[in-house]
């Protein structure tokens, strides 16, 4: 999870960010993802539908039942994009619209796994995945834009007594203090939409097992062959692990995993990117073109129609 804002007004009053993030029965057995092993390719809109004799703004239900009103998605700003539009071979692999994340509940305000940036940064990030796949690696993103919503979540979550996820992403932490630590806070500047929590993966992408709600955990400072199924490199930590090994340049990150924050942070740095230190993943565009905006539209295609 990226860096989260304090303050309550829309105008950011500081520039500190902070983290980004069932008791569902688990399934009979993990399966392979598509979804995180190759990126989503942009899905075409439905074809129109004969006029319907129901009211305006409400859908007809097959089974009787009382029509639901009909979902209403105001369009994104001018400058956003989604960046399979812009660069469709960068993997995404959205954490937040799923439940393996902090919370163990897919976020409010991510109605798709979809990547929804600022043109700059995704055409910043096309320029990283070119000087990458030369090297034989990719970018797989995380998280990008975060609606306002989805932080006020994490604000509300971390005062309630849920810590089914503690073991694997803050096994050391109390989630008391993750606000005093620096690790969540009330404004984001995901929601901004010129930050972007992203690895590597080395190519060809091998396949990653879908996180099952309810599966054992192990901790995100485990070596790489016991934590969560990834298919990225090695960083030492899990994504979004609350822990000081998290810190990009923590002197106990030695060998290939140092090699690989390293790369990353040489590739995003050379196209304009600058990363926050707490967080090997969290990287932020240095020239955003809404520096003092914080966004809440949903993350939905409707959004760009």
């Amino acid at each position: 999870m990226g860096r989260v804002f304090r303050g309550l007004a829309v105008p950011a009053a500081m520039m500190l960010l902070a983290a980004c993030g069932v008791s569902e029965p688990p399934a009979s057995s993990p399966s392979v993802s598509p979804r995180a092993s190759a990126p989503a390719s942009p899905t075409s809109d439905a074809p129109s539908s004969p006029p319907s004799t129901q009211p305006q703004g409400r859908q007809s239900s097959p089974d009787g039942q009382r029509p639901h009103p009909a979902r209403k998605v105001p369009p994104a700003p001018d400058e956003f994009v989604r960046l399979r539009d812009v660069d469709a071979s960068i993997i995404e692999d959205m954490r937040y619209a799923t439940p393996h994340n902090f919370t163990g509940r897919p976020v409010p305000g991510y109605h798709e796994p979809m990547c929804v940036l600022t043109r700059p940064l995704a055409e910043a990030l096309h320029r990283a995945q070119q000087q990458l796949r030369g090297q034989g690696y990719g970018l797989k993103v995380y998280d990008c834009y975060r609606p306002q919503r989805a932080v006020d979540r994490f604000v509300a979550w971390a005062s309630d007594g849920d810590q089914r996820m503690k073991r694997e992403f803050y096994p050391d932490a109390d989630k008391s203090r993750l606000f005093a630590d620096g690790w969540l806070a009330e404004r984001s500047g995901h929601s901004r939409g010129s930050s972007v929590d992203l690895t590597l993966v080395r190519l060809p992408a091998a396949a990653q097992r879908d996180y099952v709600p309810g599966q054992p955990l192990t901790p995100c400072t485990a070596p790489q062959d016991r934590r969560a199924s990834d298919n990225s490199v090695d960083m030492a930590t899990g994504y979004d692990c609350f822990d000081s090994l998290s810190h990009t340049d923590d002197p106990r990150v030695t060998g290939a995993a140092r090699q690989n924050r390293d790369r990353l942070r040489d590739a995003l740095t050379s196209v304009g990117l600058e990363n926050y230190s707490a967080e090997w993943w969290h990287y932020n565009l240095t020239q955003e073109p809404y520096p003092d905006q914080y966004f809440d539209f949903p993350v939905d295609s409707a959004a760009f129609r």
